[in-house]
């Protein structure tokens, strides 16, 4: 009796050890060698909960906002990390770095170095974009993906924003579409016209300061312009013909989409990449514009947590 006592108390241990290896990450933060460098990354919580991996916009942004994700912390591991250039990673002006494969490399080394067996992949914005392509070379252990205001075709992107430019003051109209015309995007008139296109379609609200973001970081414009361009209007760099619409049909995990009610990833044109893929779900997020977890963090938070529950 003592045996098959002592018997069952090594299998629930060698369990739970098992378990706590596939989803168990212990809150701690450090940097992960890549190509050209070192990328920092942070895990927040410890829950038994799939792990949440993020993947920030830009390209050249950084994790800050994903502290708005703290809520999810209590069920699961969130992990926040800067890509390569950017934020608390190591900074560069490479251009032969970036491109759309160095990015997938270095979220594939991250997982592997954290050992993550099963993870949700979270994108925003370009990192959207990054999300579908890790997945579709790499789709091994992800649960589930939440594509959050991505980038999934610039073509349409560029269309989306015309469509947003003409409910802009006529004079703000006039001074876009020349600037589009003839390249010059450095004049203060329209700065102030991209501010304003920002200030509806972007960011719509007082930035919502987090206790947790307390290391002041900057992203890498260099990396910004030379992929996407000089503002939300155009993409002039590298990323111009960038269209994933078709291999939507591709992806065979639950799919969350999501974007702000007023976002420049509009509502509609994300609601038909979602018809795309099987199993998957579209919300939008009241009052929000692009900076979703800025206007409104409790309504992101919620809606996630829903589509995780399920």
């Amino acid at each position: 009796m003592k045996k098959i006592i002592h018997l069952i108390v090594i299998v629930l241990f060698l369990f739970s050890c098992s378990a706590q290896t596939q989803t168990g990450l212990e809150p701690h933060e450090g940097k992960v060698e890549v190509e050209g460098g070192e990328i920092w990354y942070k895990v927040m919580g410890e829950g038994e909960g799939i792990p949440i991996l993020t993947l920030h916009g830009g390209p050249g942004g950084t994790h800050r906002y994903f502290y708005q994700l703290s809520p999810q912390t209590d069920k699961r591991s969130l992990i926040l990390f800067d890509q390569l250039g950017g934020g608390r990673s190591d900074y560069h002006n490479d251009t032969t770095l970036m491109t759309v494969d160095h990015f997938v490399e270095q979220v594939k080394t991250l997982k592997d170095s954290l050992g993550l067996e099963e993870f949700y992949l979270l994108g925003h914005s370009w990192g959207g974009a990054l999300a579908v392509e890790y997945y579709l070379k790499y789709p091994g252990g992800i649960k589930g993906m939440i594509l959050s205001s991505p980038l999934i075709s610039t073509p349409r992107w560029e269309a989306d924003a015309d469509t947003l430019i003409k409910t802009l003051p006529e004079d703000m109209q006039a001074i876009i579409k020349n600037a589009n015309e003839t390249g010059e995007y450095d004049s203060e008139e329209y700065q102030k016209a991209d501010a304003y296109y920002w200030s509806r379609f972007g960011l719509r609200t007082a930035k919502n300061e987090h206790p947790l973001d307390s290391v002041e970081v900057t992203g890498n414009g260099i990396i910004y312009n030379y992929m996407w361009g000089p503002s939300e209007f155009r993409c002039t760099g590298t990323l111009k013909d960038f269209d994933r619409t078709e291999s939507m049909r591709k992806i065979s995990v639950p799919t969350l989409f999501v974007t702000g009610e007023y976002d420049e990833a509009r509502p509609q044109t994300v609601q038909s990449f979602s018809d795309k893929v099987p199993n998957s779900e579209f919300e939008i997020i009241e009052g929000a514009g692009h900076s979703t977890l800025n206007d409104n963090q409790e309504g992101y938070n919620k809606i996630l947590k829903e589509f995780l529950k399920e």
